[in-house]
């Protein structure tokens, strides 16, 4: 008996070539790849989530982003531990996506209303204000914070509040 004449049972060849000789990709090569569905600056790695409205810049003018790595370093914060989303860039951005896609615990809200994020509760600045096993706090925009001392006093007020520092 030759080894050329060997006659194997349908079933054995169907074990022995379980996945297929040749590779292929189930995807045609001109289909992009999924992206995120929020365009976000930062790591995320504390959950906190900061929506700023900025038609000037794609996140935050320079000047702004300062202002707000001042902010985030007083209460032993940086970059990398937040989201900065800049609702002019991410249109259709709600509450709910924030919670789904960046698993918000924390969001602040700089010069942004609760109503446009879709959020159903409306709350007045500088009130810290729990929905959804998330906190939430609506302040001013960064360009009117900067330039009021009573207004940094009020945010700085409600950020010991929220991070417990002393």
């Amino acid at each position: 008996m030759s080894i050329d004449t060997i006659q194997l049972p349908p079933v054995l060849l169907q074990e022995l070539y379980r996945t297929s000789l040749v590779a292929y990709n189930d995807q045609p090569e001109n289909t992009p790849a999924p992206e995120k569905a929020i365009n976000i600056l930062g790591k995320n790695q504390k959950k906190i989530i900061l929506v700023v409205d900025a038609a000037e810049a794609v996140f935050l003018p320079d000047d702004q982003f300062s202002f707000l790595t001042g902010i985030l370093s007083a209460c032993k914060l940086s970059v990398e531990d937040v989201a900065i989303v800049n609702i002019q860039h991410n249109p259709g951005l709600t509450y709910t996506l924030l919670s789904k896609e960046l698993k918000a615990e924390k969001i602040f809200l700089f010069g942004v209303t609760p109503a446009q994020i879709d959020l159903p509760i409306s709350f007045p600045h500088y009130q810290v204000q729990s929905y959804n096993k998330q906190v939430y706090l609506s302040v001013p925009s960064l360009t009117l914070l900067q330039n009021d001392k009573a207004e940094k006093t009020k945010l700085w007020l409600c950020l010991k509040q929220i991070f417990s520092i002393q």
